[in-house]
């Protein structure tokens, strides 16, 4: 039996709701409807009330049957959602199509695939041992700017300062012609940044074919760089 938080459940009905009687209105000055912005407002929402969870269907029946207690809670989840829809409209994902007729993303990728894991590594600065701030970094593939798994995931990654240098990626999984296959892939991280010399780190991640590909994130699933030291020109090599 599995956990599920019965909260998710209520945010993602009302979310849809709000934005498709938004949607419906069809106001010149109405904010974005599209799929990302919902899920965005969503997880603004989660993150701001309590979850409650469920472990069997009685727990569900019983959840159900607090419908009446919970009105001022799904009132207070409302409120939220309009507010996370101000913040989301005003600071839409630069990276993701906007568009309102936009539905959920599908993958097309079907059958035995090659499921690359997350890969996370760290930037600093080789004077001082500062994050690396305000910079991109890429992750290349045969020589060539690496397919992500959707447009969340953002190749080049910008770090900004609250990532403390940390940079995340999650190449697209790759067609196997049939399971239990084993094959290397090739990967560079290149880090270009003024007052610095380029940084190529090259690296292998061995993979294992599987029946399908994975499409939901996991810890379990990652692939750890060593962390990588960026020196002014003439300095000390990373």
């Amino acid at each position: 039996m599995e956990i599920h938080n019965t909260t998710e459940d209520t945010v993602l009905q009302l979310v849809h709701e709000i934005y498709d009687a938004i949607e419906q209105e069809g106001k010149p000055d109405r904010p974005c409807t599209c799929y990302q912005c919902r899920l965005d407002t969503a997880c603004y929402v989660l993150n701001r009330v309590p979850p409650r969870y469920v472990i069997s269907s009685r727990g569900a029946a019983r959840s159900e049957s607090e419908f009446i207690e919970r009105q001022q809670e799904d009132a207070d989840i409302v409120s939220l959602i309009y507010e996370g829809i101000n913040k989301i409209s005003r600071s839409k994902r630069p990276h993701f199509p906007h568009t309102s007729a936009e539905q959920k993303p599908s993958h097309p990728i079907l059958g035995p695939v090659f499921n690359i894991p997350t890969i996370i590594g760290r930037a600093f600065n080789g004077s001082n041992f500062e994050p690396m701030t305000d910079i991109d970094v890429e992750l290349l593939s045969e020589g060539k700017r690496a397919r992500m798994i959707d447009p969340n995931w953002q190749n080049p990654f910008h770090l900004v300062a609250n990532t403390a240098g940390t940079f995340t990626f999650w190449p697209e999984p790759v067609p196997a012609k049939k399971v239990g296959l084993q094959h290397t892939f090739s990967f560079a991280v290149r880090i270009e940044a003024p007052g610095f010399e380029t940084l190529l780190h090259y690296f292998e991640v061995s993979v294992t074919s599987e029946e399908r590909a994975q499409w939901s994130f996991s810890l379990q699933r990652t692939h750890k760089l060593p962390d990588l030291y960026l020196f002014p020109p003439g300095g000390e090599d990373s």
